[in-house]
């Protein structure tokens, strides 16, 4: 009895070690075993579904999906995440108590992002100076009707035109294409108290509207005469929810208001040709003008997104209005989905990189010397990328890693009597 009894128990430590090694060995392939007294019962390891683990997140940048007139944009945070913050939020401005601020939320600059800030705007000033004149040299193709833009010698025969107005075919109506059709300025209204009140309806024609990248730039440190705005020496303090300033008004050193017009409003600014003309240029070539404007598009889009880390923009979930600040503007302008359920406000939302700097995709052109125009019928082997990236590809500069997915240069396009045998 006792031999048998030992026997027993080292049958069922087996057993037990057998089940905790399935569990928690560490495999490529998680497993999942069933736990049993016996031997016998025990299953075999199943192969759990691929979507049951974290895959590797891929880092590609993917075209933006067009969403229909009655959705809302994704969110750049969890709505979870900001249902907690917004709870978090309440319980503090229902206790007396001073809630501890940080740069920049207390009206103070962060000053290891002020380089940032003039490198975002030099380089969106080369920008602006590079693409005319690549655009001289390779042609532009924008469709009247739509909107749609091709960069190549020939505007290719994809029928994506489906607006009103357009062709029963679908067919583009092409016309000569100009920088705002691969470079869209995105405006907001430019704030001269950054932690300061909402711009209202009524005043919203007597603030300026500048470019959404430049007032990004402009809160963050960069200096413009003709933009002034407010830089704080004493933070602010908020206490239950409430902004307390200590800091006066106007106070008497300050410079920013120096050689302003007050009529700067109405009077027309003249574009900024004269410091586009100051960017130094190191070579007319073309493939010199692209690897240029490729650094230049890089290091705007990338510094952008280090300054949107620490000062927020908002944007609306159904139009693409932009408000670069804290909090959005009080001007009922937005005319999209169910806007007179809010009476015309906008559904303010956090922003993401391409709201301020949208990238219009256009379908890319593997040889830009081919007489041959893309045909519809193939459309779903080529690949997207932005209009900018798609012209400085094709003016001789070298494209990241992060297009080869959007380029599918790996994949094989076939001939029109191929692609029916196509599986």
């Amino acid at each position: 009895m006792q031999q048998r009894h030992c026997q027993n128990i080292i049958k069922h430590s087996n057993i037990i070690l057998e089940c905790f090694r399935g569990c928690f060995l560490k495999t490529t392939k998680l497993s999942e075993t069933t736990f049993s007294t016996s031997l016998d019962r025990i299953s075999q390891p199943k192969e759990l579904p691929m979507e049951s683990y974290d895959r590797p997140k891929d880092r590609t940048p993917k075209t933006k999906k067009k969403h229909r007139k009655h959705e809302r944009k994704p969110f750049v945070t969890d709505i979870n995440e900001l249902k907690r913050r917004a709870r978090l939020e309440k319980i503090m401005r229902n206790e007396v108590c001073e809630i501890s601020l940080k740069p920049p939320e207390n009206g103070l600059l962060v000053k290891k992002l002020i380089p940032v800030a003039h490198e975002v705007y030099s380089a969106r000033n080369e920008l602006l100076d590079i693409v005319p004149k690549l655009i001289e040299r390779i042609s532009l193709h924008a469709c009247r009707v739509c909107g749609e833009v091709h960069v190549g010698l020939l505007p290719h025969g994809i029928r994506t035109c489906n607006t009103a107005g357009s062709l029963s075919s679908k067919e583009h109506s092409w016309v000569k294409g100009g920088i705002d059709n691969i470079l869209p300025v995105v405006e907001s209204f430019h704030l001269y108290d950054r932690v300061g009140r909402a711009v209202s309806h009524e005043e919203c024609l007597e603030v300026d509207r500048i470019p959404a990248i430049v007032e990004l730039c402009v809160q963050a440190g960069l200096d413009l005469p003709e933009y002034p705005t407010r830089r704080r020496m004493l933070p602010v303090y908020n206490i239950s929810g409430r902004l307390i300033d200590f800091e006066k008004r106007f106070p008497q050193d300050a410079r920013y208001g120096v050689n302003i017009k007050s009529f700067g409003f109405w009077e027309q600014i003249k574009k900024t040709k004269e410091n586009l003309s100051q960017v130094p240029q190191k070579s007319n070539c073309l493939q010199d003008l692209a690897v240029q404007g490729m650094l230049a598009w890089d290091k705007m889009r990338s510094g952008a997104l280090r300054l949107m880390l620490k000062y927020p923009v908002q944007t609306c979930g159904y139009c693409p209005e932009v408000q670069v600040g804290p909090k959005g503007h009080r001007a009922r302008l937005c005319q999209a989905f169910k806007h007179q359920m809010r009476d015309g406000q906008h559904a303010w939302q956090e922003a993401s990189i391409d709201d301020i700097v949208p990238p219009v995709y256009v379908w890319h052109v593997r040889d830009p010397q081919s007489s041959e125009p893309l045909v519809h019928s193939l459309k779903r082997y080529y690949g997207k990328l932005p209009a900018v990236v798609e012209l400085f590809w094709q003016a001789g500069a070298q494209v990241g890693e992060e297009y080869d997915g959007l380029m599918r240069e790996d994949v094989v396009v076939p001939d029109l009597n191929e692609e029916k045998l196509v599986v």
